[in-house]
């Protein structure tokens, strides 16, 4: 495991729950992602898992320092020896060049995944489906952030060389942005989500570029864990 991402990714995890204004929140958050449950935390820590609990829910007074550090080090210590997925995954996300404010998640599956799988995993409805039926991997980024702070070269270099992925827009309001954006992008991936809104609140013409572009395009209302946490269970 490379030692500069681990301790790069501990200082990210430990400056949210510091600067959180609801450190438990923070605290639960990332161990959810990590998909760690409060009874092994604990028995890393070598303490009961009430202890856990009471922090994340603010019974017990705001973790200093020392009890944020270790309860960081246990986590990252879990994902290792669970072979290193998360930490890879946000070394992933440094080689691409760009900060995990923009980019929430970037994975390639080892073998190809029906549009349909992905859809399930994310509780997504489909509005129109583009030529591919299967996507080797998946982008998961910051609608906003990406549309106002990237340019069309980077936004090509975010989303990777291969077509064959699935783009899933967080934050979105009606959608006009992203699909303009995949306008300017040759070529254009399998399919797109746009997540934050349901059929009913999405920009009319959203369906109709996706048809010119042959894109896939689905919706999804489900919080933003549970879209990270169902995409990472994809193979």
């Amino acid at each position: 495991m490379v030692r500069g991402v681990r301790d790069e990714l501990a200082e990210k995890i430990a400056g949210e729950v510091a600067l959180s204004d609801d450190p438990g929140a923070t605290l639960r958050k990332w161990r959810t992602d990590f998909d760690v449950a409060q009874t092994e935390l604990a028995g890393r820590l070598d303490v009961s898992p009430s202890v856990v609990s009471d922090y994340e829910s603010g019974r017990r007074d705001n973790p200093g320092i020392g009890v944020v550090r270790r309860l960081v080090a246990a986590l990252l210590d879990i994902d290792e020896d669970r072979g290193g997925d998360h930490i890879r995954q946000y070394a992933r996300v440094l080689s691409s060049g760009f900060d995990s404010d923009v980019v929430h998640d970037l994975r390639e599956y080892p073998a190809t995944v029906g549009v349909d799988r992905v859809y399930d995993a994310i509780d997504a409805e489909e509005l129109h489906r583009g030529g591919a039926d299967t996507v080797a991997g998946h982008t998961v980024i910051n609608s906003l952030a990406a549309i106002t702070r990237l340019s069309s070269d980077q936004f090509h270099q975010l989303y990777g060389q291969s077509t064959n992925r699935a783009l899933v827009f967080t934050g979105v309001t009606r959608g006009e942005s992203p699909l303009v954006a995949m306008r300017v992008l040759s070529p254009t991936p399998s399919a797109v989500v746009l997540h934050g809104l349901d059929s009913d609140d999405i920009w009319e013409h959203a369906p109709d570029l996706a048809r010119i572009d042959d894109v896939s395009l689905a919706v999804t209302d489900a919080d933003l864990e549970t879209v990270l946490s169902g995409l990472r269970g994809l193979p």
